[in-house]
């Protein structure tokens, strides 16, 4: 489950990783068979009675109101497996979270507020960013939108325990084929999300995110957190420079809405040093965000580059889905690179639908 944000969200590092750019350190490892019976062997005692949108109301509260101390995993049927220590304190109004990669190349991932700060040891960069929406454990939506009632229904299993904590079980069950479906555990007292499954229209489990450790109520300091986010000496420090814009203003538009999918935002990055004497939107890479109020689905737009000649192609890793196409006459000159945790069909929608207006 992800929510939409700027240019440097996950997704769109996985995709260019898979055509030759840098790509994270997210991974998965097949959680299969294990899955099932954990969710055959719940408990029937039911959870509350609520909507879908007290539900996620209730576990985004949790996700934020806590201090906590964990080990997460992400996992999914390629094999791999991902791991990293999370550290999160709320303190007064404010939310300062560190993520330590625990597999793949050493990060660190400092969050205040909306203020991201991911440290680079191997290359000594430090990459400092705003994020709208953020791109942390547990992914749910800030503020759940009423219509998510109108594509989802809500299924109650039973309650189970993950990492030692009680949790609900609930079921997030997809109206149509356009998005996944989820199995969420949810800590029986404060809401947190402590283990989620994504689930196809097979009823295959096709992502886990999933605490196997957690200690809640930590005595972690925010000001300890703070003096290491702030602590980049010997570091390089390279600023993310988004630009706010619009649809309309840069020349795009779809041209049949996808059912469920609202544009969330649209930002514009300027090409550094570009001399071709290309207009300023021209010379740069959007991103058009839509989100149903818990899928979202990122368009990155960008002039076609003949020195780098991408191809077509499809992508899959766990959840997330993407394409990569060449826009059809007369947008022939820009590619899209289509990319969220929804089916691909749902993405293929979008691509067709979408147009150039100049």
């Amino acid at each position: 489950m992800t929510v939409p944000m700027p240019i440097s969200a996950r997704a769109f590092v996985l995709v260019f990783a898979a055509f030759c750019l840098a790509q994270t350190a997210t991974a998965q490892t097949r959680s299969g068979a294990a899955n099932t019976r954990s969710a055959a062997t719940a408990q029937t005692d039911e959870p509350p009675a609520m909507s879908v949108t007290e539900w996620l109301q209730r576990m985004h509260a949790g996700a934020r109101q806590r201090n906590y101390v964990g080990t997460f995993v992400v996992s999914a049927p390629g094999g791999d497996l991902s791991s990293a220590r999370i550290w999160h304190v709320r303190d007064g109004e404010h939310q300062i979270e560190r993520i330590e990669a625990l597999s793949g190349p050493p990060r660190s991932t400092f969050r205040r507020n909306r203020n991201v700060m991911t440290f680079l040891p191997e290359a000594k960069v430090v990459k400092v960013e705003k994020r709208e929406n953020l791109d942390l454990f547990p992914n749910l939506p800030d503020k759940p939108d009423s219509s998510i009632g109108d594509f989802y229904d809500v299924r109650a299993i039973g309650k189970d325990r993950v990492a030692g904590f009680d949790a609900d079980v609930v079921q997030l069950v997809p109206h149509d084929a356009l998005r996944f479906g989820y199995r969420i555990w949810s800590e029986r007292r404060s809401g947190l999300v402590v283990k989620l499954q994504t689930i196809d229209s097979d009823s295959r489990v096709v992502e886990q995110s999933a605490f196997s450790e957690l200690q809640l109520d930590a005595p972690v300091k925010a000001q300890a957190l703070s003096q290491m986010m702030s602590n980049t000496s010997g570091y390089r420090i390279e600023k993310l420079e988004l630009e706010r814009s619009n649809a309309q203003d840069e020349g795009w538009t779809l041209r049949t809405p996808v059912a469920g999918f609202k544009p969330r935002s649209f930002f514009r990055r300027p090409t550094v040093g570009d001399d071709s004497g290309k207009s300023k939107q021209d010379a740069a890479t959007v991103q058009w965000t839509f989100s149903d109020g818990l899928a979202s689905v990122s368009l990155f737009i960008e002039r076609y580059d003949a020195a780098r000649a991408p191809r077509d192609g499809v992508l899959t890793i766990g959840a997330t889905n993407a394409i990569r196409r060449r826009l059809p006459e007369p947008a022939s000159d820009w590619w899209l690179t289509a990319v969220g945790e929804v089916p691909q069909q749902t993405l293929n929608a979008f691509a067709q639908s979408l147009a150039r207006t100049r």
